[in-house]
């Protein structure tokens, strides 16, 4: 369980360090200093035990021995799971004996002396030997790590566990002073919490016994968070499980310390990859069990765009981003179908968690790359559940987000069915006592009990859960947008007014000067006759034109009928040659037909009576070859509202009053 009195002294020790770089380091780059010194001194606590023994064996080691096999036998010395090594005469404890004019140097062949795996992470994630100089020109070097030595972070003291929350922590608080997005690098516990115990509610079976082996991925990893907590759960259900953790991350100071922490914890760092997961799959052709996420929200993807549409349309369903591309502002959903591209096709396949907002529910129109990939989804039968979460959760921002649950490998009950769960109500959080960011709220232990026993339980308004349970069919979000067309309709006008529209018409004044002219004459000619058939104005136009003798080409009778002509439902319908009425864009419509209901007959219904004469328009067809576009939306809000009757007029008016009265009083104090 976690120790929160002491993971928030040590947070607050760690950060008086930022005191000292006052001055002479920004706001925004204390982070650049503090969390590889943590990190360092980390690994110096874990490894002070096997120093001497590590050492030795080093001294032993025969010449020409390959860098893996001295790993393995080095590794070996530390007699642990803790994958790294440091062969450095030096410790933090006898750094300090040393003379601090030397301090610079005997830090960096501390650093140099690292394993390789920790050392690339100092100097090319964390950079740490610019900023060590940086400390030493400034001639603060000595102050920061004599502050350092003084925390304890051996394992007796500090688990693992809460090392991650002291990372999470002081990654906030450097995101806040800089006015960084602190969301980018980790979600609140509580919410993963509830992520993992909704992705393994119902494998009781699939997760008991003896030789169980699972993989779980985060392809924006962060500090590991998601993943350290998804082990911690599957270890607990069963303590013989075999755990193995993916990840990537495109930050590299996170991604600094979620490598550091997979060494430590006994994983293999190198599923830790760097780099940006949806141009750069560093795990392509692997699938997982368990992937769960909180990708950015709302961050676009311009500058990546080129690869990942090039991808999406060479490749199509083979590679990851073959249903369709959001709108360049927002890439929650191609982080979800990478997702949907690593599931297992066996027995047991795969479950997703992903946080994201309100955005990927049901943002765009039929037809357009959101709902092509909802209904991609959908159609496949991969979405699970929906949970909605209380707003006011993350530290970044206060508002409302979703977890998506998503699986290959439906129970039978649920098969072709959505849960959606509605637990943004008061009964699921409570106010926190100091708000950190924009978090103001937390989900209760309890509460978390109570929202994955109504997954768990697939309630659909039992026991009263009808409020904040409800199971739908895929195709309850599915509809066919049919687009309406109603008949044009045009008056025609020969007058001085609508003739001197033309003189703004890019066709009309390609003519010379004598041309227009003498068709503007013509026209006058025609008298000021409204006339309310279309073709019995072209006859009369095309007479006037014979009779001045003039001709004129397509570009300039279609710029006259439209200048000398307007709208008007008294008006002749329009027609084609082939006498079929032509529709009036402008009022022109569009009609969602739930798949479950026949669109003929829905247009009968819900068209027909009100606007006579409208006709569906056969030619706008979906993919599939039907009339109508397929799309797909999910609207909470639709499924939830709840009617608030306004507050009684009496009540009100006695509120105001009671102001009234409170303002005049204040005045007259004012005045006395």
């Amino acid at each position: 369980m976690r120790d929160t009195a002491n993971t928030k002294s040590l947070g607050n020790f760690v950060w008086s360090i930022a005191e000292i770089l006052r001055g002479d380091f920004k706001q925004s780059e204390y982070g650049k200093v503090i969390l590889p010194f943590v990190v360092m001194r980390r690994l110096d606590c874990l490894l002070e035990g096997s120093k001497d023994a590590v050492l030795a064996a080093a001294q032993s080691l025969p010449d020409g021995i390959d860098d893996s096999t001295k790993d393995m036998i080095l590794f070996g010395a530390i007699g642990d799971k803790v994958k790294v090594y440091n062969l450095s005469k030096f410790t933090f404890e006898t750094l300090r004996g040393q003379d601090p004019r030397q301090l610079h140097d005997n830090l960096v062949d501390y650093i140099t002396k690292f394993s390789g795996n920790v050392r690339d992470i100092f100097l090319d994630k964390f950079l740490f030997t610019d900023q060590l100089k940086r400390l030493k020109d400034g001639g603060i070097l000595w102050n920061v790590f004599e502050r350092v030595c003084e925390i304890d972070l051996h394992p007796e003291a500090v688990s693992n566990v809460e090392m991650g929350y002291l990372f999470e922590d002081l990654i906030r608080r450097f995101s806040e002073i800089s006015n960084e997005t602190a969301g980018e690098h980790f979600t609140p516990r509580e919410v993963v919490r509830l992520i993992v115990d909704l992705l393994i509610a119902n494998d009781d079976a699939k997760l008991t016994g003896k030789g169980i082996i699972r993989q779980i991925y985060d392809p924006a990893c962060g500090t590991g968070g998601m993943l350290a907590m998804g082990e911690e759960a599957l270890t607990a259900f069963n303590p013989s499980i075999r755990v193995e953790l993916f990840g990537q991350e495109l930050n590299p100071e996170s991604f600094g310390i979620c490598k550091s922490d997979m060494l430590v914890t006994g994983h293999n760092p190198e599923q830790i990859a760097f780099g940006n997961t949806l141009t750069q799959d560093a795990h392509k052709g692997k699938r997982f069990h368990y992937m769960l996420s909180n990708p950015p929200y709302g961050v676009d993807w311009k500058k990546y765009q080129d690869p990942i549409k090039a991808e999406a349309e060479n490749m199509g369903h083979d590679g990851r981003f073959g249903a369709g591309t959001p709108r360049i502002s927002d890439g929650q959903l191609l982080f979800l179908q990478h997702m949907i591209s690593k599931m297992r096709d066996d027995e047991a396949g795969s479950r997703i968690g992903i946080v994201m907002n309100g955005s990927p529910l049901f943002t765009g129109g039929a037809g357009s790359g959101e709902s092509e990939i909802r209904r991609w989804m959908l159609e496949n039968d991969w979405v699970d559940a929906i949970i909605a979460l209380p707003t006011d959760l993350f530290y970044n921002t206060g508002i409302q987000t979703y977890v998506w649950l998503l699986t290959n490998r439906k129970l039978p009950n649920r098969v072709g069915k959505v849960q959606l769960i509605d637990a943004s109500g008061e009964r699921f959080w409570k106010s926190m006592r100091k708000s950190l960011g924009s978090k103001r709220r937390e989900i209760t232990d309890e509460a978390r009990a109570e929202i994955v026993r109504l997954y768990a339980e697939f309630l659909n308004g039992e026991s009263g859960e009808g409020d904040v349970s409800k199971i739908f069919l895929t195709t309850d979000f599915g509809y066919r947008e049919i687009r309406v067309e109603r008949p044009l309709r045009l008056i025609f006008q020969a007058s001085a007014e609508r003739i001197s529209r033309l003189d703004g018409d890019k066709a009309f004044l390609k003519l010379t000067e004598e041309e227009r002219e003498e068709l503007k004459v013509a026209l006058v000619g025609m008298g000021d006759e409204v006339i309310r058939e279309r073709s019995a104005f072209e006859k009369a136009f095309a007479k006037a034109l014979k009779v001045a003798g003039l001709k004129i080409g397509a570009p300039v009778k279609k710029a006259i009928l439209s200048a000398l002509s307007e709208r008007d439902e008294g008006a002749e319908i329009c027609r084609s040659a082939d006498g079929k009425p032509e529709a009036d864009t402008e009022l022109r419509d569009h009609e969602l037909v739930p798949l479950s209901q026949d669109r003929r007959n829905y247009f009968e219904r819900e068209v027909t009576p009100f606007v006579p004469g409208a006709w569906m328009d056969e030619s706008y067809r979906d993919r599939d070859g039907e009339v109508g576009r397929v799309g797909y939306e999910i609207n909470f809000n639709r499924y939830f509202y709840q009617y608030v009757p306004p507050r009684p007029l009496e009540e009100i008016s006695a509120e105001l009053k009671q102001l009234e009265a409170e303002i005049a009083g204040l005045l007259r104090e004012v005045s006395a």
